[in-house]
């Protein structure tokens, strides 16, 4: 029973023995009897009009508490006609409305935020107490080779591929970048809050890939320009006193013009050779423009293997080609793309160096041909495989470290994805080529 229900009981029982009280009491007096229980009757109906003056601000204040219990934060109450208690209502609606608002800016807020992590290009993964991955964007599932949805609750050290390697190590506060396949470069940064009491963080991923090429274009391409200007012009001033001291070999005995001519001829063998050198770093920079066109992809594979074929039975290495029966139509510049494959197949003869096999597989996969170059020459270490496509790095004693390079250069300025990865026993180079439309 109620506190309500409790006292209207009490004002029935009391009233009820005070009426028979006055009906023992004023039997014999009819007039003061019917006065005494109007008294009692009009006692009565004000008591009750009073526990229900009371009760009434009461059971508002009840409903305003389920109603914040509820979260609904859209219904007002009206005056009573108390002024104390109309005060209060005045502070709930007040509150309401509050409420109201903040919790419509909250919304509009993670609508917004919603909306930006979608369409940002940096990606955003936020790490519970727990640390599991919850609600990443697009572009951060994008870099993790994976959906949103397969990403959302997977605990921070099961996260795929190289990239989630290294997220799980980032501790919070840090900050590091993460080279991937192609020469990618991502940088993240874990960042540190406390939500209701708890410790946790979130993570942010920037694709730095190309800015950081633009700027090492310009870098290298500035020393490039000015070793080729330094160094030409020494060429050319000591080949022309090289070739004027030819003149003078009549004046020398016999038994010394030979070793004279044979100098000379070193010489200036030399000389080309530094300049031919000197041209591979400039072929970097004086890259043209692709100029894209109709090309068939199967018949210029056909036509390198052709040509590379001679030179690698030398070495004992074998050329495979596995092309699909139709023909393989795509856009692209015939010329820049033949050079991309005679860097990829000289660097993975390279690797092999002596006896083994490069397959060179040709197929169509989700809509792409992909391109892969598949060699047997041991793979690639993890420090190695992250420098391969970085200007002036090689392995070889005596490389430039400009094969990749121009690689990627052509490659990035056709718009193509590739990647290059060990296999078992070897390296793995793949490019995906859109077919022409």
């Amino acid at each position: 029973m109620n506190l309500r229900a409790k006292l209207l009981l009490y004002l029935i029982v009391i009233h009820a023995l005070l009426g028979g009280i006055a009906l023992v009491a004023l039997r014999d007096s009819g007039p003061w009897l019917l006065a005494a229980e109007g008294v009692f009757l009009l006692s009565a109906l004000a008591g009750y009009m009073l526990v229900r003056q009371f009760f009434v601000p009461l059971e508002l204040i009840g409903t305003g508490a389920d109603l914040i219990r509820e979260r609904d934060f859209s219904s007002q109450f009206r005056h009573v006609g108390q002024p104390e208690m109309d005060a209060l209502i005045d502070i709930y609606n007040e509150m309401i409305e509050r409420l109201r608002e903040e919790r419509l800016k909250l919304q509009e807020q993670h609508v917004l935020m919603d909306k930006v992590l979608g369409a940002s290009p940096s990606g955003f993964l936020n790490v519970d107490f727990e640390q599991r991955v919850r609600t990443p964007n697009r572009a951060a599932a994008e870099m993790l080779k994976n959906t949103p949805e397969d990403l959302d609750g997977l605990p921070l050290a099961e996260l795929p591929g190289p990239l989630g390697r290294a997220l799980a190590r980032l501790e919070t506060g840090d900050t590091t970048v993460v080279a991937l396949q192609g020469g990618r470069r991502i940088r993240c940064r874990r960042v540190g809050l406390v939500d209701r009491g708890f410790e946790r963080s979130f993570i942010l991923l920037e694709e730095l890939t190309r800015e950081l090429r633009e700027s090492e274009k310009a870098a290298y391409g500035k020393l490039i320009r000015m070793m080729s200007h330094e160094v030409n012009n020494s060429l050319g001033a000591v080949g022309s006193m090289l070739q004027s001291c030819r003149h003078y070999r009549d004046q020398l005995s016999d038994e010394d013009r030979g070793d004279f001519e044979r100098a000379l001829d070193v010489s200036l063998r030399r000389l080309q050779n530094l300049e031919r050198f000197m041209n591979g770093f400039a072929d970097v920079v004086r890259l043209p423009e692709p100029t894209p066109g109709s090309c068939r992809l199967d018949r210029l594979i056909v036509d390198l293997a052709d040509l590379l074929r001679p030179d690698l039975a030398e070495r004992e290495i074998t050329l495979q080609t596995t092309l699909p029966d139709e023909e393989v139509q795509v856009h692209l510049d015939p010329h820049q793309f033949e050079q991309v494959l005679v860097n990829v197949v000289k660097n993975a003869a390279e690797s092999i160096e002596r006896k083994g096999t490069i397959r060179i597989d040709l197929g169509l996969r989700e809509g792409l041909w992909e391109l892969a170059v598949i060699d047997t020459g041991g793979g690639l270490d993890e420090d190695t495989r992250d420098k391969l496509f970085s200007p002036f790095f090689s392995t070889k004693r005596d490389g430039r470290g400009l094969g990749l390079t121009l690689v990627r250069e052509i490659l990035d300025r056709h718009g193509l994805e590739f990647s290059l990865d060990n296999v078992p026993g070897g390296a793995e180079f793949r490019v995906a080529i859109p077919p022409r439309r």
